[in-house]
This record gives structure tokens, C-alpha cells and sequence, in this order.
């Protein structure tokens, strides 16, 4: 999602994710949004890339922490 911002503006409005595994190893997701508009779209601190350090995912609760590089 990170590429597709900084390639395409692209901003995302809803996600839906599925986990891939027993145990869960990796996960599918569908994006849907629209193009980035500064009159619609607040601009804050912008995120450079996200890191597996500390990545903590709970397909049964439908959770996941994820620490960005900002």
C-alpha cells in the first residue's frame, strides 16, 4: 500500500485481509480507496515502510501491530 501512495496517490478506505497458513505465515488482502485529494484528505506524518521488528498477529481476535518507519 506504501507503493501504490507514493506511485499512484492511491488512499485506502476499506481493507479486507485473510490469512494464508497453519499457522498463519502470510495474508491476502483486497484494498479499496481512491486517489489521494488534499481538499479531502488530511496530510499527516507520511510512513516510509513497515518492519517485521515486533510484528504481532492474532487471526483470531482479527488483529495485527504493525511498527512503521516514519
Amino acid at each position: 500500500m506504501i507503493q501504490l501512495h507514493d506511485s499512484e496517490g492511491f488512499v485506502a478506505r476499506e481493507i479486507e485481509a485473510r490469512p494464508l497458513g497453519s499457522p498463519p505465515t502470510s495474508l491476502v488482502a483486497s484494498l479499496r480507496g481512491e486517489v489521494f485529494d488534499p481538499a479531502r484528505h488530511p496530510a499527516r506524518t507520511e510512513v516510509k515502510a513497515a518492519t517485521l521488528h515486533h510484528l504481532v498477529f492474532d487471526p483470531k481476535r482479527g488483529r495485527a501491530r504493525v511498527i512503521v518507519d516514519i
